[in-house]
């Protein structure tokens, strides 16, 4: 895939506590990454920085080779990322509640493997059809699905900000993956919610669809957040499946 990505810290934060990467392995399987550290002054970028930095070394010497064997690696290398985090945690008070949120794809030949755990989010564009391929791991999505509020009652539910699963917060770090078959000219964006509490799915397809560079596509996607307020950091990254490849 043809990659473009970028980070903002936004109108109102003080820290960019969002990481993003990318890898290639051996095969030329790309791995993308995008984690959005939590806990504000309590070190989530170091939590952050964490994840990243070890699923994409691992990924660099030891990645999975075929779409079930990846599920499989995310979940593995999420835990034990997950130890790592907890046990930094209890070596200094100032990293104490550190956690991160975090979306990852590995872009096989015409799959692409999508985790996640928390609310950020990826999202495929296929065939003019644009739609969420994340679970937001959040009190609010758990109370749509309940039916105790309506998807449009969530949009403004004061409490949106509570997660309901990350990375470093407790023992067991459960991630969702799921695999999806990928055509030339499908778009896959993966985002920190700084974005998609701020931009609209239709703004963001809009954007997606416009004839412009990946890095314009993330620079209006950014620009929209910020004027949206830009509450917190914006993170996005667009990876593009063009024809020169499969």
């Amino acid at each position: 895939m043809k990659i473009a990505y970028q980070t903002d810290i936004g109108q109102q934060r003080h820290q960019n506590q969002d990481r993003v990467a990318t890898y290639v392995d051996a095969s030329g399987h790309q791995l993308m990454i995008v984690a959005d550290g939590i806990g504000g002054n309590r070190s989530g970028d170091v939590a952050a920085e964490m994840t990243v930095d070890h699923l994409g070394r691992q990924f660099e010497v030891a990645s999975p080779t075929a779409p079930l064997e990846a599920i499989r690696w995310f979940a593995r290398e999420v835990q034990l990322i997950n130890d790592e985090i907890l046990k930094k945690s209890k070596t200094n008070p100032k990293y104490q509640e550190m956690g991160t949120t975090m979306v990852a794809a590995i872009a096989f030949d015409d799959e692409l493997v999508v985790a996640n755990i928390g609310d950020s989010r990826g999202y495929l564009l296929h065939d003019q059809t644009f739609s969420q391929v994340t679970v937001d791991h959040s009190l609010v999505n758990e109370l749509v699905n309940s039916g105790d509020i309506t998807a449009e009652e969530a949009k403004n539910y004061p409490q949106s900000t509570i997660i309901t699963r990350a990375i470093g917060v407790s023992k067991d770090a459960r991630i969702e993956v799921n695999r999806f078959k990928i055509e030339t000219g499908d778009q896959l964006l993966l985002c920190s919610d700084g974005l998609s509490k701020m931009v609209s799915d239709q703004e963001i397809q809009t954007i997606l669809q416009s004839n412009i560079a990946m890095t314009e596509k993330c620079h209006q996607l950014i620009a929209k957040a910020n004027d949206a307020g830009g509450p917190d950091n914006i993170t996005v990254l667009i990876g593009f499946r063009d024809d020169q490849e499969g």
